[in-house]
């Protein structure tokens, strides 16, 4: 398999998992390893393609960003109270990225952890489904300051591959009665500064590493990842307010498993 293709495959993988509560770090990461690939030489490339399914998510909410923007020139309450959240939920990653980024590097190459943290995760979504009731619509700029904080914190969970940076901080929302929409658009809206700042840290700390072939790959992926979650985004949305969140729970207990059994074999 050349990498060129390698390369695609692992940008289906990115744009369809992205947004999704199943991890895309873990599933890129098991994708590597199933592929015959060593997990660890793809790690750079599984991070720089992100910002594809990131700009994904700024076509199909562009309204809502100018709407923001002009909320701001005019300083208006909703808009500074919607960049004010999600500035505050960002800081907790900042610092615990960068405090530990060299034993976050290290998981990044654990398909084990991966598939473990998989299942976990799934009971998590199962019971949080079963025993939380989602509150009423309140938008991101109803979000209040405190609940900001907590989501943020929450959000580090995902620092650990196959947790689900998606998963983390909608769960988490929820937990603290926000209702599923509101959940899904702040972990939506939170991925544009997390999962950018991780992408040029990344590049940033291994930019001796990186070729001209190798910016070559990161950039078919992102373009594969970005067209890819422009579709996934909107079913997402469809399924949840239909059925919810558990049908992702009992997924990753079963791809966390299936996983396991497969390391334990090869």
């Amino acid at each position: 398999m050349t990498e060129l293709i390698v390369a695609i495959l692992l940008g289906i993988v990115e744009g369809i998992t992205e947004f999704l509560p199943v991890s895309s770090t873990g599933h890129l990461i098991l994708a590597s390893e199933l592929m015959g690939y060593n997990a660890s030489q793809w790690a750079l490339f599984n991070v720089a393609i992100q910002p594809g399914a990131i700009l994904a998510i700024v076509v199909l909410y562009r309204k809502t960003f100018l709407a923001v923007i002009k909320g701001l020139m005019r300083w208006e309450k909703e808009s500074v109270a919607f960049v004010r959240n999600l500035l505050i939920a960002f800081i907790p990653a900042v610092a615990l990225g960068l405090a530990f980024a060299d034993e976050i590097d290290a998981l990044l190459e654990n398909a084990t952890v991966v598939a473990w943290a998989l299942i976990v995760g799934g009971v998590a979504i199962i019971v949080i489904e079963k025993l939380v009731k989602p509150g009423e619509a309140v938008g991101i700029a109803g979000v209040t300051v405190g609940q900001a904080i907590k989501i943020g914190l929450v959000q580090c969970l995902a620092m650990v591959p196959g947790v689900s940076r998606s998963g983390a901080t909608i769960m988490g929302a929820m937990s603290l009665g926000i209702e599923r929409r509101t959940a899904a658009d702040f972990s939506f809206f939170l991925a544009l500064p997390t999962l950018t700042g991780a992408t040029v840290l990344q590049l940033y700390k291994h930019r001796d590493a990186i070729s001209a072939d190798g910016m070559g790959l990161i950039a078919v992926g992102f373009v594969v990842s970005f067209l890819t979650a422009l579709v996934v985004v909107k079913a997402f949305l469809a399924v949840i307010q239909r059925h919810g969140f558990a049908p992702f729970g009992w997924y990753r207990i079963v791809a966390g498993t299936a996983a396991l059994i497969w390391l334990g074999m090869r």
